[in-house]
C-alpha cells in the first residue's frame, strides 16, 4: 500500500476516534443532567432558547447549590411542620383563598429552615430543580395560582389544585434528608 492510501485509510480513523472521544462524555453529561433535573431538564433548555445555554445554566444551578447548607429537618421540627400542614389544610374548608397563601408560607419557611435561600420566587425554583426537579412543576404550579389568589382571580378549583401541589412539594421536603450530593461533571 503506498503512504498516500494508508493517511486516507488512518486520518478518517482518527478523525472519527477524536470524534468519539469528544461525543461520548458530552452525552454522558447530558444524560446526567436529564436524569437529575427531569421535567426542569427541557424546560430550562427551552428558556435558554439553545441546548448547550441551558446545559450551562443547570451546571450554574448545581454549583450554587453545592454551595448552600441543605440540611434535613430534626425530628421536632419535622412534626410541628406536620401540624402546621394539617392546620393549613383545615383552614382551606372556610378560608380557601388564605390556606394557599398561608401554604406558600409554609412552604417558604420549611425551605428556609431545610437551608434554602427564600430571596424570590425564580431563584427558590432554581434552586429547589437541583434536589427537586421532578417536583418542581408542582411548586410553579402552585405558585401561578397563589398570584392568581392575591388579584382575587383564582377559582376554588384552582386554589384546590394550588393545595394538592403546595402539598407534593412541602412532603418531599419534609421527607427529604437532603440526598446524597452528586459531583458535578
Amino acid at each position: 500500500m503506498s503512504t498516500g492510501t494508508l493517511l486516507a485509510i488512518i486520518i478518517p480513523v482518527v478523525v472519527v476516534l477524536a470524534l468519539i472521544a469528544v461525543a461520548v462524555p458530552t452525552l454522558a453529561r447530558r444524560r446526567r443532567l436529564r436524569e437529575r433535573f427531569g421535567p426542569e431538564y427541557e424546560r430550562t433548555v427551552a428558556d435558554a432558547g439553545d441546548r448547550r445555554a441551558g446545559e450551562r445554566e443547570l451546571r450554574d444551578r448545581e454549583k450554587r447549590h453545592d454551595s448552600l447548607d441543605i440540611k434535613p429537618l430534626p425530628a421536632g421540627s419535622r412534626d410541628r411542620y406536620t401540624r402546621e400542614w394539617s392546620s393549613v389544610q383545615e383552614e382551606f374548608v372556610d378560608r380557601p383563598e388564605d390556606a394557599v397563601h398561608d401554604a406558600d408560607r409554609l412552604v417558604t419557611s420549611l425551605m428556609r429552615e431545610r437551608g434554602y435561600p427564600t430571596e424570590g420566587f425564580e431563584q427558590q425554583a432554581a434552586d429547589l430543580s437541583v434536589e427537586h426537579g421532578r417536583t418542581l412543576g408542582h411548586y410553579r404550579a402552585a405558585h401561578d395560582v397563589e398570584s392568581l389568589t392575591t388579584r382575587g382571580k383564582a377559582t376554588t378549583e384552582q386554589l384546590r389544585g394550588a393545595m394538592v401541589h403546595y402539598r407534593a412539594l412541602f412532603d418531599e421536603l419534609l421527607s427529604d434528608g437532603g440526598g446524597p450530593r452528586h459531583a458535578p461533571s
